[in-house]
């Protein structure tokens, strides 16, 4: 039975999360979309369930979270952790704070602990402020998200626009001290009425230490980071078996694809350099705003190309294209028509022999899933941090889906190399 459930409120979050468990040794399973009530526990010691809940409606997502924790709980998990974003991605209104806050309830849970530092990947959390690489949050690009603009580092801040409750913070100078030092912090701001404290680190060495300190909580609230240290903590307390094959995937032999619907700067380095080396052709929304029409140029765009090239299709556009394309259609609508197209062509380019498909951005990731039917991932070995190679068995696929800001510039290149490789 599994230990650790976990809700994402996007795929490629999720499929970040679990790579991370892999990473420790923990046998996981992805699940996209609610479990059915009659579906039995997966084998695994953790389960991660993915949702598309990052952009839609609060009510929504409160009932999609609720309903994912009721199946985890059903399967033994005594451990439940609300997946978010590394960049914090959300909006005033939420939905971080109000689905935190339906899961707090339901399991009527103390003081929740939280943090998205990934310092893997650049994202640390400093006096409660979230920064990317050297920049704060809000002046590293995600303040021109085109669905969740980020325009505040401080997570105290953020979160507490969010909820009802107080939220606190447990700083830097605590967190270096060690376990016992944010467990007492923790203790005095529960005592105090608080219900969230944002949790500095800056270190993987500090995500251990907080994972060692929190690991007994019944919820949590973070980015993939703190998975880093959540499965030593359990083993110590004699809760997980060690696994040295959690990350064993099988064989697809066919052709390769990347579909990028993302737009963040890492996104727009990693298509720059990969088009020296794919066959490549971009959608554009503003030029043919049919999702249809789109997908069609796209396959009859491959059909032309040589059987064994790998095709690069993508939608990614820096700024001020966006602020384009959104004043001509809307805010919503761009996004709208990109996922639709990219769906309909990764079906298309499956059905035409593709075996393995690359996808950029979280939203593209969702939406394609979905319209292949894939249920379930097998996660299997890391490309960069934080994104691995899994494995869809209803449609045998391998699938790398990637958060936007994540991965080096050369990422898609080497997604491609491991697969060489393992041929």
């Amino acid at each position: 039975m599994p230990i650790f459930g976990a809700i994402a409120d996007d795929v490629t979050g999720a499929t970040d999360l679990a790579a991370m468990l892999v990473a420790q040794g923990t046998r996981t399973v992805q699940l996209l979309g609610v479990p059915p009530p009659d579906a039995a526990a997966p084998e695994a010691d953790a389960v991660v369930v993915s949702l598309k809940s990052r952009t839609a409606p609060v009510d929504r997502a409160i009932e999609e979270s609720l309903a994912s924790f009721t199946r985890l709980r059903s399967w033994g998990c005594t451990r439940i952790y609300l997946k978010v974003c590394s960049t914090f991605d959300s909006t005033d209104r939420g939905n971080i704070g109000p689905v935190a806050d339906a899961l707090r309830s339901a399991l009527a849970a103390g003081l929740v602990p939280v943090c998205p530092a990934f310092p893997a990947n650049a994202r640390t959390v400093y006096q409660g402020h979230l920064f990317a690489g050297s920049c704060l949050l809000n002046e590293s690009g995600m303040e021109n998200h085109p669905l969740t603009p980020m325009r505040d580092a401080n997570l105290v801040r953020v979160l507490g626009r969010q909820t009802r409750e107080r939220v606190g913070l447990v700083p830097y100078a605590t967190v270096e001290r060690g376990e016992e030092e944010v467990r007492a912090a923790l203790a005095r701001l529960e005592a105090e009425g608080f219900a969230y404290a944002i949790l500095d680190a800056v270190s993987d060495g500090q995500l251990r230490v907080l994972a060692e300190a929190i690991a007994d909580r019944p919820l949590l609230v973070g980015g993939s980071g703190l998975a880093l240290g959540l499965p030593p903590a359990w083993r110590r307390r004699g809760m997980l078996a060690d696994r040295g094959d959690a990350a064993q995937l099988p064989q697809a032999r066919g052709r390769a694809a990347i579909l990028s619907g993302s737009c963040s700067r890492a996104t727009l380095a990693q298509i720059a350099h990969a088009r020296a080396h794919c066959a490549s052709f971009v959608l554009d929304p503003l030029a043919a705003p049919d999702p249809a029409t789109l997908a069609a140029a796209a396959v009859a765009w491959s059909e032309t190309q040589h059987p064994d090239a790998t095709l690069l299709v993508y939608a990614s556009s820096p700024p001020e294209r966006i602020a384009e394309v959104q004043a001509a259609l809307g805010r919503e609508r761009p996004g709208e028509i990109v996922e639709q197209a990219f769906a309909a062509i990764a079906e298309a380019l499956v059905a035409r022999g593709v075996r393995h498909l690359i996808i950029a951005g979280g939203e593209t990731s969702g939406a394609v899933v979905s319209r292949l039917g894939v249920t379930r991932l097998v996660i299997g070995p890391t490309i960069d941090p934080g994104v691995p190679w899994t494995w869809a068995p209803e449609r045998d696929l391998l699938l790398a889906l990637k958060s936007g800001n994540f991965g080096a510039t050369e990422f898609f290149l080497k997604a491609l190399a491991m697969l060489e490789a393992k041929q």
